[in-house]
């Protein structure tokens, strides 16, 4: 749903992409730092134990992430040097992101079969979404847990955890947090495919 708002926070990248111009970054360069806060996100997460500090270094790596992921498209496109083959670096890289920290939060809690779902539902959301445009349509993006959606969700929660201690039904947030990404996850996933087989069977 936050992908309709990337023109303006495009606009809003402006200083962050002038200042990696100043200093030479490339958007390669972004896409492999953003992994990496992705993994220290997750092992923050895994290593947690209930400790708020971990769920907020956590919560505050994610949120770079995000700024990261809008950062290198707004780079290359400002370079002139989006192509196939960096298009291709950024889906691989988001998507070991993505898997790093379903895993890192189902670790955190020891919920690994809540863990398997929800990992399996964004993959899929993703999938779904360059699939699309395999078979001649436009990519999608659209759905009701995006990526942007998943960034905002993961960082938004694990803040929370932080200072939410008792569970609600037996679940801590995170719990719930893998509840969502699972369930919401394939929603969006099917989402993605109604759109694309009805676009693809008209006559």
């Amino acid at each position: 749903m936050l992908d309709r708002f990337r023109p303006i926070a495009d606009r809003a990248l402006e200083p962050l992409v002038a200042l990696s111009l100043r200093v030479g970054l490339t958007p390669d360069a972004v896409s492999v730092v953003a992994v990496s806060l992705a993994a220290g996100a997750a092992l923050a997460y895994a290593v947690a134990g209930g400790e708020p500090a971990w769920y907020l270094l956590g919560a505050g790596l994610v949120f770079l992430n995000g700024v990261l992921d809008l950062l290198d498209g707004a780079l290359a496109r400002r370079l002139g040097t989006d192509s196939p083959a960096g298009d291709l670096l950024d889906h691989v890289l988001d998507r070991y992101a993505d898997v790093l920290l379903v895993a890192g939060l189902a670790a955190g809690v020891g919920a690994y079969a809540l863990g398997l779902a929800a990992v399996t539902g964004v993959l899929l959301t993703s999938y779904l979404g360059t699939q699309a445009q395999a078979v001649g349509l436009e990519r999608v993006y659209g759905g009701l847990l995006g990526r942007a959606d998943r960034l905002v969700l993961i960082g938004a929660v694990t803040a929370i955890a932080a200072f939410v201690r008792p569970p609600l039904l037996g679940l801590s947030p995170v719990d719930w947090l893998l509840v969502v990404l699972a369930a919401v996850g394939h929603l969006t996933a099917l989402q993605r495919f109604y759109y694309a087989y009805r676009a693809l069977s008209r006559p």
